[in-house]
């Protein structure tokens, strides 16, 4: 087996003997195939600390030496991709491991654009993730973009430990609108798994976009252009749960007492049925997991604009965590 390319970021060394590092890591290698990306987070001197870093063409991670304030004990790691988008045929596969006791965000530079596909090539990226005990990360990517006739497919798989704690936001644009591409994509799939430690499974969910699969997809989403779900798990994280759960039943008790009242000025006082494009922003919560220590939160909004708010405003909680706040 040949030599592969590493890059240095910050003071982590790396090594380019693609055996070595593969028994080191623990990383499944398949002859002919390997990792596009690989990223260990452990305590080194009572502080999380990037102690791996790969990554080889078309991925690309820049890690900052420090994100945030002094006092926050966290890792930030910025995940892009070399030409600014996912060209049509790209696979990734990326693993991350959030040693005990650690913090680790993983985020993006700007929206994560799919270009056209050619032919029936599909783009593919796999993020296979590990958090510890006491460990907490949090993915909290800018929406992905899918140009049209775009075909896309990623896989998010999270195992966990029962005192693990996991922010997982995971969204998609309707696509170009400058370009007068709304849901113009023929495929969209985005997978999303948590494992407990022993397999058990936790939290599985799909989302597919298919152009033509029940009718036209621009036809079925309606006024709206940006769709996005939200996991938080974890006890740790539990007071920003609440906080959502409690805002987001606001929020739409407003919304519908709003689109009630407009909508009984239109000569129908009686009927109690409010069409779904009449809300500007809906959103819903539920709880999975034993004793509901797991939240999702389920999105479909008019603009990009009022998700990125709602993700803001619903997520600053994290910033004593992490070191800065989330979107901003």
């Amino acid at each position: 087996m040949g030599k592969a390319h590493f890059e240095v970021i910050d003071n982590v060394t790396l090594t380019s003997d693609l055996i070595k590092y593969g028994a080191a890591s623990g990383l499944k290698l398949v002859v002919g195939e390997m990792e596009t990306g690989d990223v260990r987070v452990e305590k080194v001197g009572g502080k999380s600390t990037v102690t791996r870093c790969f990554c080889r063409y078309p991925l690309k991670f820049i890690i900052p030496r420090k994100a945030g304030s002094v006092k926050t004990d966290s890792v930030w790691i910025y995940s892009l991709t070399y030409g600014g988008g996912i060209v049509s045929g790209d696979a990734i596969s990326c693993g991350l491991y959030v040693g005990d006791g650690c913090t680790t965000v993983l985020t993006t530079q700007a929206s994560t654009k799919v270009y056209k596909s050619l032919g029936s090539k599909c783009s593919e990226q796999l993020l296979e993730a590990e958090i510890g005990s006491e460990a907490i990360l949090v993915v909290i990517p800018d929406p992905v973009t899918c140009f049209s006739t775009a075909r896309y497919s990623q896989k998010q798989v999270f195992r966990v430990v029962s005192d693990s704690s996991l922010v997982l936001v995971d969204w998609i644009t309707s696509g170009r609108h400058e370009s007068g591409e709304i849901w113009d994509f023929d495929l969209y799939r985005s997978t999303n798994n948590i494992f407990l430690g022993d397999g058990q499974p936790l939290f599985l969910d799909t989302v597919l976009l298919e152009k033509g699969a029940i009718a036209p997809l621009a036809e079925s989403m309606q006024t709206y252009r940006v769709i996005a779900m939200i996991v938080i798990f974890g006890t740790k994280l539990g007071h920003i749960q609440k906080r959502i759960q409690e805002d987001v039943k606001r929020m739409m008790s407003e919304q519908i007492q709003v689109s009630s009242n407009s909508f009984s000025h239109k000569k129908k006082p009686n009927s109690l049925y409010i069409s779904p494009d009449k809300l500007s922003f809906i959103a819903s919560c539920s709880s999975f997991g034993q004793k509901e220590v797991g939240l999702v939160v389920r999105i479909a909004s008019r603009t990009t604009e009022s998700v990125y708010s709602f993700l803001r405003g619903q997520l600053a909680g994290l910033e004593p965590l992490i070191g800065l706040p989330p979107y901003c």
